[in-house]
Order: structure tokens, then sequence, then C-alpha cells
């Protein structure tokens, strides 16, 4: 267990504002998390499931806060099938840099970037304008 308080001013997923922005735009708030469209979009629909409260690892949540996270990560993961019908998703969460629990959902296919392969954490190669980003979090806004 930690003993990180429950909100950071430093943490891009606790402060959101500029720190998110760099990265990610919010989507919506789920019973134990935030859900955050990643600006890279190599991987159409990639989000992150960011725990509500500032944790470290997931083991420093109590059994009903971890169930509720995973049902949160889970049903994410659901909305990104049902939109993008992606033939895998792949769960990330590292934390070695940012310590926040969070998953990074990135929706693959098998025929496009980096089947069979770790998913680059921030590959570059996918910006989209802000009519297009608009157009992603309202579909998927709506389907969670």
């Amino acid at each position: 267990m930690n003993n990180l308080p429950d909100f950071d001013e430093n943490c891009s997923y606790c402060a959101e504002g500029e720190l998110l922005d760099a990265f990610g735009i919010k989507i919506a708030e789920l019973p134990m998390s935030k859900v955050i469209l990643f600006k890279e979009q190599s991987h159409k629909g990639r989000c992150i499931v960011a725990c509500k409260r500032h944790v470290d690892d997931i083991s420093d949540l109590t059994k009903e806060e971890r169930a509720q996270y995973m049902e949160d990560v889970s049903h994410v993961a659901e909305v990104l099938h049902k939109l993008f019908n992606p033939d895998k998703i792949n769960f990330g969460a590292y934390g070695d840099t940012m310590h926040h629990l969070h998953f990074h959902l990135v929706p693959k296919y098998r025929d496009e970037f980096e089947w069979g392969g770790v998913f680059a954490m921030n590959p570059g190669a996918v910006k989209l304008s802000d009519e297009e980003y608009k157009k992603l979090i309202e579909l998927i806004r709506e389907a969670l």
C-alpha cells in the first residue's frame, strides 16, 4: 500500500487541464474512473481509463474499489469492441513514470500497425483535427 493522497495537483489525471491536454482529452467519468481519449490515434479509439483516486498500484485500492475499477475498464473495452470492431484490445498498465493507476486500452487489427507486438506508447503518427477529435469523443461518450 502507498501513502499517496487521493489527489495530486501535479498529476495529469488528477489535475486535468494543461497537464492532461498534453496527451489526452477527457471523455467521461465512470463510477471509479475517468475515460480519456489518447490524442495520438495510430490505433483508432485508443483510450486511457484512469482511476479517480490517486493511487500508484491496483493493490492500493480496496477490494470493492478494485472490482469497480476493473468493471469500468471492462465496460470501456466493450464499448471499443462495439464501435471499432478490433481483432484484439491490448491493455497496458505500466506506471513506471506516471504514478497514478491507469490502463491504456489499445484497439489492434491483424492487418494494421503493430499487430503481433507491444504497442508503442506514443508513436506520433496520427493526430486528428479538432473536429475529428470532437466526433470521436461524442461517439465514445454516447456509447458509454
